[in-house]
Order: C-alpha cells, then sequence, then structure tokens
C-alpha cells in the first residue's frame, strides 16, 4: 500500500473515530477540543491523501513514449519476436515495445532490459505481464542509461511462476524505489529466452521516471 493511502484511510479513521466520540459526547462539553481537533486533522489527511494519490494516479496515466523503427513482418507467424524496435536502432527513454507470436501461444511473454551493468530489469505497463492480442503484444519500455549506450532487449516466454516472479520483483522495487536489477542466475529457470535485440540509446535518460 503506498503512503498516500495510508494517510487517507489514517484521515478517515480519525473522522470516523471523530463523529463517533461526538455522538458519544451526548452534547457535553468535555472532550469537545480533543474530538473537533481529531476531526479537522483527519480531514486533512483525507484531502492530502486524496490529492497526492489522485495526482500521482494521473501522472502514471498520462505516461508518454516514443515509437522506435519497426521490422517488416512475414506471415504466418512462427515464433515469439520482437518487431519494434529493431537490431541496432537507437532510441528515447520511453519506447512502445512492439512484437508478434504465433497462433495457439498461451505463455506470458515478458522483456528484459540489459544495459551496461550487466544486470536485468524486466519491463512492465504495471507490473503486468506484455499486453497480448490477436498475435500482436506489447508493452512500455523504460530506459536510464546515457546517451549511447547499448542495452540488450531481451524476450522471454514465461509460466507463471516465472510471470509472478516478475510481479513481485517489480513491485518491491517500486515500494522502496530502487532498482538494483537482477543477475542471471536470479532469473526463474522457466522463464525462457525466445529473442534478443541490441539498441542504443538516442539521448541521456539518467534521471528521467
Amino acid at each position: 500500500m503506498s503512503i498516500e493511502l495510508i494517510i487517507l484511510f489514517t484521515g478517515i479513521v480519525l473522522v470516523s473515530l471523530a463523529i463517533i466520540g461526538g455522538i458519544m459526547l451526548n452534547n457535553q462539553t468535555k472532550g469537545v477540543f480533543v474530538i473537533v481537533t481529531m476531526g479537522v486533522i483527519g480531514i486533512g489527511l483525507i484531502s492530502y491523501g486524496g490529492f497526492t494519490y489522485g495526482m500521482l494516479n494521473q501522472m502514471g496515466q498520462m505516461e508518454y513514449y516514443a515509437t522506435a523503427s519497426k521490422l517488416d513482418v512475414e506471415y504466418p507467424i512462427q515464433r515469439v519476436q520482437v518487431i519494434s524496435p529493431v537490431e541496432n536502432d537507437r532510441v528515447q527513454c520511453r519506447i512502445l515495445t512492439m512484437g508478434v507470436y504465433p497462433e495457439g501461444h498461451e505463455k506470458d511473454i515478458w522483456v528484459l532490459l540489459m544495459p551496461t551493468d550487466n544486470m536485468y530489469y524486466p519491463q512492465s505497463d504495471h507490473t503486468n505481464t506484455s499486453f497480448k492480442r490477436n498475435g500482436e503484444w506489447q508493452v512500455i519500455t523504460r530506459f536510464g542509461g546515457s546517451e549511447d549506450e547499448p542495452y540488450e532487449l531481451i524476450v522471454y516466454e514465461t509460466d507463471e511462476f516465472a510471470s509472478d516472479f516478475f510481479t513481485a520483483i517489480i513491485e518491491e522495487w517500486q515500494r522502496n524505489l530502487f532498482y538494483p536489477g537482477l543477475t542471471e542466475e536470479e532469473i526463474p529457470e522457466t522463464a525462457i529466452e525466445v529473442d534478443r535485440i541490441t539498441i542504443s540509446l538516442a539521448e541521456n535518460c539518467r534521471g528521467v521516471f
């Protein structure tokens, strides 16, 4: 749970206690100051928590991304592959990575980035797997390196266990605001690499969120 929601719920609890306390006082003046103070603080917390939570969610919904070069697709699709960006592409800090998958494909698809620190960073729109529909998949991909820094963009097929692992890792990183990356040994064995391309950054993306 985010700190904004905790503040919001705390405010609701304080206002509720103030209302209950006011009823129990039954028009007595004793304790009025405490009740009023609790109510005022509660309303303030509700206002602050609700505003900041709404602003943060609005910012998440307003995230902008660029599109990169796109590979010509040969049909019928025979395998899971990335079609945008393409090999040796130069990309911006936020792009929409796109790909295709063959008919009947039922596994989850995850994109992991490997910059020059040789750590792996799973990519997700909202801690979930890549979006799949009608033979195509996509996911917003976020970079944080220096201009011209090379990246390996790696596509994995995963089962439920591996997907749950990546989701839990992203949630933990977001809670801690710390993104240390995964070692190769930490990647679940049921996450199978199916495609890989090398790209580089067209701009400095350090400090961009």
